[in-house]
C-alpha cells in the first residue's frame, strides 16, 4: 500500500507543526521511524543555509523520537549517488524542505534520488514536502522566473499527487493575484492553495487539513475552502 503524502504550506521543523509531525511519524507504523531529510531546495541560498535546514530537520525529528539522516543532495551529481538513493530507500518518512522549487526539481528530476522517492512511497513510506517541496510533489508546478511571462509556464512535477498543482504560503499573497495564475493552470488540474503553518495529509485520494489555516481548492473557477480537521477528495 502506498504511504501518506503531506503537503505543507510553511513552517517545517518548527514547534507550530510538532503535533502534525508526530502524527506523520505514527503513520509509518514504526516504533522508531527512519526519517530522511532532503534540504536540496535551500542549496541556492548557500552552504550555511543548506546545512542549517538539514540540522533543523535532524534536531526536530530526533526530539520526536525518530532516527534521522540528512541526505545532503546539493545538485544532480549528488542526486545520482547510490548512497543517497539508498538513504531515501531505507526511510519510513522522506521530508523535502523548502527553498527554490525550480532548483529542487532540476536537481532531482530523473535521478536515482527521485526514483528512490517514488519507490519509497510505493512501498508505504510517508513522503512530505514543505513549500518548494510540496510544489514538486504535485503533478504540475508553476515555473518561477524573474520576469513572469503570461500565460504562466506550468511545467511537469514529480506526479505523486495526480492532476494537482500546489500553491504554498497561500495566505501570504493577495488572492486576486494568485487567481491570475490559478485560472491559467492546465485544463483539468486542481490547484491547492495551502496556508502557512497548514498541512494537508492524504492517502488513497482522501485528504485532511491540519494546522492553523485553510486549504483552498480551485477546480477551474470553482473554489472551496477546508479548515483544520475537515476532509475532502478531488
Amino acid at each position: 500500500m502506498k504511504g501518506a503524502i503531506a503537503l505543507v504550506g510553511s513552517g517545517e521543523f518548527t514547534p507550530a507543526l510538532e503535533s502534525i509531525d508526530r502524527e506523520l511519524l505514527a503513520a509509518t507504523g514504526r516504533a522508531r521511524p527512519r526519517v530522511a531529510i532532503l534540504p536540496t531546495a535551500s542549496a541556492p541560498e548557500g552552504e550555511d543555509a543548506f546545512l542549517r535546514w538539514a540540522e533543523m530537520g535532524r534536531q526536530h525529528f530526533s526530539a520526536l523520537g525518530a532516527e534521522v539522516e540528512p541526505v545532503l543532495v546539493r545538485d544532480r551529481r549528488a542526486a545520482q549517488d547510490p548512497a543517497n538513493a539508498q538513504a531515501i530507500g531505507e526511510a519510513d518518512l522522506v521530508y523535502l524542505s523548502g527553498g527554490k522549487s525550480d532548483f529542487l526539481y532540476d536537481a532531482l528530476a530523473g535521478t536515482a534520488v527521485e526514483r528512490a522517492i517514488h519507490e519509497a512511497h510505493a512501498r508505504g513510506a510517508v513522503v512530505a514536502g514543505c513549500s518548494a517541496g510540496a510544489i514538486v510533489l504535485a503533478d504540475r508546478r508553476l515555473r518561477v522566473r524573474r520576469r513572469m511571462p503570461f500565460p504562466p509556464s506550468w511545467q511537469p512535477a514529480f506526479g505523486l499527487v495526480p492532476q494537482a498543482a500546489v500553491a504554498p504560503h497561500y495566505d501570504a499573497l493577495p488572492e486576486t493575484l494568485m487567481l491570475l495564475l490559478i485560472l491559467a493552470a492546465p485544463r483539468g488540474s486542481v490547484v491547492l492553495g495551502i496556508d502557512e503553518e497548514t498541512v494537508m495529509v492524504g492517502r488513497d485520494g482522501t485528504w485532511q487539513v491540519q494546522g492553523r489555516g485553510r486549504v483552498t481548492v480551485w477546480r477551474g473557477r470553482r473554489r472551496t475552502r477546508h479548515r483544520d480537521g475537515e476532509t475532502f477528495r478531488f
